[in-house]
């Protein structure tokens, strides 16, 4: 099943939405503002999109910029970083069984279809 995580205040993460709902097969939304993901499962999806959990920051976010910019972070502390604060994860983040993708283009989803 496909699975988006999803923030509904961002455009290209409605795309995203857009483009899953018109496959027309079974998809799971995952609004990870309200259901922050686990440690764990932040770190199953950045395995998913073969990634090192820095590339999945918005690293000019208030709250990136404000807290962590230009301190010298191991993987483990970027990934709780995300954890504390959400709004730092790239999204829309698409996934399909052991593939992922951010969505940024919302073709991008293609790749694991």
């Amino acid at each position: 099943m496909i699975t988006i995580l999803h923030n509904n205040r961002c455009s290209k993460s409605r795309e995203g939405l857009c483009f899953i709902e018109a496959l027309n097969q079974p998809f799971e939304i995952i609004n990870y503002l309200d259901k922050v993901p686990t440690y764990s499962e932040l770190e199953s999806i950045i395995k998913k999109l073969n990634i090192k959990p820095i590339e999945l920051v918005r690293i000019k976010e208030k709250d990136w910029t404000e807290n962590f910019k230009g301190k010298n972070l191991s993987d483990k502390e970027i990934i709780e970083a995300m954890i504390n604060f959400p709004k730092l994860i790239e999204r829309p983040i698409v996934i399909n069984g052991n593939k992922a993708v951010i969505a940024r283009p919302t073709e991008k989803i293609n790749d694991i279809l």
